[in-house]
């Protein structure tokens, strides 16, 4: 059977009411059949759930799943999406470790190793998205012990060459650790390329709607083993409840993102021509600087585009106001279109010469595009780009 096939009809075995839907399991604890039963679970002896901070069926179908769409060994799956990344790095880094990462990352990424995990004797290095392979074999020290990165990045969409990075991580024998939140695993899976650990953030496509925050691990089960332990015992717990939702929604992951993809592009497109946008951004845009690898290593574009308009926050202000259909969130991932501004949001504790340097401007737009039509959507922008103009926010 294909991936999808087998997301869709991977499911908990049936209880004795013969659910066609895989029931929810909303309980803290679980029972044992007697003492014995008790030691051997904890002893791990025996297989089994004994508290829901470890593990539960409804949490374990959305591992299950994730792990069949990243062609992964095993997985963990945390309360949000930066306890998973926050949990890749912290159960496999110690004190006199280094880091070597893309300098497009996400905000929180960036300060969990510039300020915390730093504070434990971890060291970093970052490096540019386009930084050549010479680059990046200069930068790996003797005590580098993990490669993190996220391609396509946010909110910039820069990309990183994975197969370049899993060949530099095989011969160093360093952790390629992998963000694939904005791609989703519909649209490229980072184990094909080298990868050692995925990380997503679930609450974005997994879920797609909004709903339900949530994050997730897979990889090889020589790291998963480790950030189990580490989970277990310092709590970032996905809520069952979270991951029934979070394990339907991966049913329909790859029709959303098949829509989410051809919206972005048309978008883009239509954008890309307009004469008062300044620049439009979007990994399938052959203007996009690294368009040939995007089409290498990602099955289509994603749905984020970025936009930059002249002007500076007053323009951007006036744009966001003239939008009908869009909505201003800091989140992504919705079937409903999202419009931000990183320099004043996302990204908004990072120095101006820090956001700057990632292409982080004040007149820059990041757009989640959803599963509205398209023509609808072509239309808001458009309009809002103009009503922007008209309003004397462009002399």
């Amino acid at each position: 059977m294909k991936k999808q096939t087998k997301a869709i009809r991977t499911q908990t075995k049936k209880t004795q009411y013969r659910e066609h839907s895989t029931p929810l399991f909303l309980t803290s604890s679980f029972t044992f059949e007697s003492a014995e039963q008790g030691k051997a679970l904890f002893e791990e002896t025996e297989e089994g759930n004994i508290y829901s901070r470890f593990s539960n069926p409804s949490v374990q179908e959305f591992i299950d799943k994730v792990c069949v769409l990243e062609d992964c060994e095993d997985g963990v799956a945390t309360a949000t999406g930066m306890a998973a990344v926050f949990a890749s790095m912290a159960a496999l880094l110690k004190s006199g470790d280094h880091i070597l990462a893309s300098r497009a990352l996400f905000g929180s990424a960036h300060q969990i190793i510039t300020q915390i995990i730093s504070k434990w004797g971890i060291t970093y290095t970052y490096l540019d998205a386009d930084a050549s392979e010479a680059d990046w074999e200069a930068a790996v020290l003797p005590n580098t012990r993990m490669i993190y990165l996220e391609t396509p990045s946010n909110p910039g969409l820069d990309l990183v060459d994975l197969e370049m990075i899993g060949r530099l991580c095989k011969k160093h024998n360093l952790i390629f650790n992998v963000d694939n939140c904005f791609a989703s695993p519909a649209l490229q899976n980072p184990v094909d390329f080298g990868a050692d650990l995925v990380v997503h953030s679930a609450t974005k496509y997994m879920d797609g709607q909004g709903r339900v925050l949530g994050g997730i691990v897979v990889g090889k089960e020589e790291y998963i083993k480790h950030v189990r332990f580490f989970c277990r015992h310092t709590g970032p717990s996905m809520s069952p409840f979270n991951a029934w939702v979070l394990s339907k929604s991966l049913e329909t992951l790859h029709l959303r993102m098949d829509k989410h993809c051809s919206n972005a592009l048309a978008l883009a497109t239509a954008l890309d021509k307009h004469p008062d946008v300044k620049l439009v951004k979007y990994p399938f845009l052959a203007s996009h600087p690294q368009h040939e690898l995007a089409k290498a290593q990602m099955k289509a574009g994603g749905a984020i585009v970025t936009i930059e308009l002249e002007g500076g926050f007053e323009r951007v202000s006036a744009f966001m106001e003239a939008l009908e259909i869009a909505s201003l969130s800091s989140n992504l991932g919705d079937t409903r279109t999202i419009v931000t501004n990183p320099f004043t949001t996302t990204h908004a504790k990072l120095k101006v010469d820090e956001k700057l340097a990632l292409g982080i401007t004040e007149g820059l737009i990041r757009v989640s595009v959803g599963l509205e039509d398209i023509e609808d959507l072509i239309e808001d922008f458009t309009n809002a780009v103009e009503v922007s103009v008209k309003n004397g926010i462009l002399e």
